[in-house]
């Protein structure tokens, strides 16, 4: 049994919907990792004042009322943004039959790596599925040329290793076991054998993004560069809900998935910690959500939008985006999907135990 799998051997259990979702400042602010401004600090570090022009450039001065982040700088932030979409575009890349991004796409400091393990989805008849796999791989792709662009060129920091295998050991199969999708040391788990597994492997990044950048929101503090933050977000949202929703319309015929996006989510869960509820800014020790429908009052009902009672989704810092993506509830700087740790200066996870 491998180390992530020690780590992931006692889920939350799954509720069909909760009510609340999960604090995002709650004991991060203490670590130096909890302001996952992705961006927006990094823009104004590196940029003029704005100027009265139509098109004014981010400022490089934070508001007055405003912290900065303990530990890291803004160029540090952006970088921990750029790991997880090196992660998602080459998932896509692969799936489409683009292979690995290129070498101009994943240059720069720290320790290079390859994606390695990932390859072409055979789509078949599946047509309107691998139109959206192609725009998604598109819109991925594209972030991370956006991101690299914002930070001084001798700042960006190169691709790291990433595993997208599918071997028994592989962070896909070792996710899988702790979700119940697997069982056997044996097995493994390929997302790229069938266009629902494909669905799978899309379901388990997706959600983690959206809770990444949701968390930056509060505190960007340069208000041209939380609108391009924002786009990002409503991207990889716009993303997570189709997945979400073909998810549960497959779902209803076939039996697997939807009980495997419960087992995802508890096992997300059971990763990245439990902190206090909090209604209103979409907090709860339990927030992560699979597709199964809800039962109501007034009817059954489908669970595209992971949202709590008033509405509101929720987000993750930095360190709980590391323990999913590293998969290990322990403070730990590699595993998962990132066998060699991410490059950076934000790349230790929280022990959310």
């Amino acid at each position: 049994m491998t180390d992530s799998e020690h780590q992931m051997e006692a889920p939350s259990a799954p509720e069909p919907r909760r009510a609340s979702r999960r604090s995002f400042f709650t004991g991060a602010l203490g670590t130096g990792l909890a302001a996952a401004t992705l961006a927006g600090r990094a823009v104004a570090q590196t940029t003029p004042a704005p100027s009265p022009s139509p098109s004014p450039s981010p400022s490089p001065s934070p508001s007055p009322t405003g912290t900065p982040t303990p530990g890291l700088s803004d160029v540090d932030i952006l970088n921990f943004a750029l790991n997880l979409e090196y992660l998602q575009a080459n998932y896509y890349s692969y799936a489409i039959g683009s292979g690995a991004l290129a070498a101009t796409d994943i240059s720069g400091t720290g320790t290079a790596g390859a994606a390695s393990g990932g390859r072409a989805v055979s789509f078949g008849t599946e047509t309107v599925i691998q139109a959206y796999a192609r725009e998604i791989a598109a819109d991925s792709l594209a972030q991370v040329r956006f991101l690299r662009g914002q930070l001084p060129s001798t700042a960006v920091i190169a691709q790291p290793a990433i595993d997208l295998s599918v071997s028994p050991t592989s962070a896909f199969s070792v996710a899988a076991r702790r979700a119940g999708i697997i069982a056997g040391t044996g097995d493994s788990f390929d997302p790229y054998a069938s266009v629902d597994n494909f669905l799978i492997g899309a379901f388990l990044f997706k959600d983690v993004a959206v809770t990444a950048y949701k968390g930056a929101a509060p505190l960007i503090f340069n208000k041209t560069f939380l609108e391009s933050a924002a786009g990002i977000m409503a991207t990889h949202a716009y993303h997570a809900a189709t997945i979400r929703t073909l998810l549960y319309r497959r779902g209803q015929a076939n039996a697997v998935l939807i009980p495997w996006t419960t087992g995802i989510a508890a096992a997300r869960d059971a990763l990245d910690g439990a902190p206090t509820e909090d209604l209103i800014r979409g907090i709860a020790p339990n927030d992560d959500q699979g597709v199964a429908k809800v039962s109501t009052p007034d009817g059954d009902r489908a669970n595209i939008v992971p949202s709590n009672s008033n509405g509101i989704t929720f987000s993750r810092s930095p360190t709980q985006v590391l323990n999913i993506v590293y998969l290990n509830a322990a403070a730990v700087t590699s595993g998962g999907f990132f066998p060699s740790g991410v490059n950076g200066t934000a790349k230790t996870s929280a022990a959310s135990g």
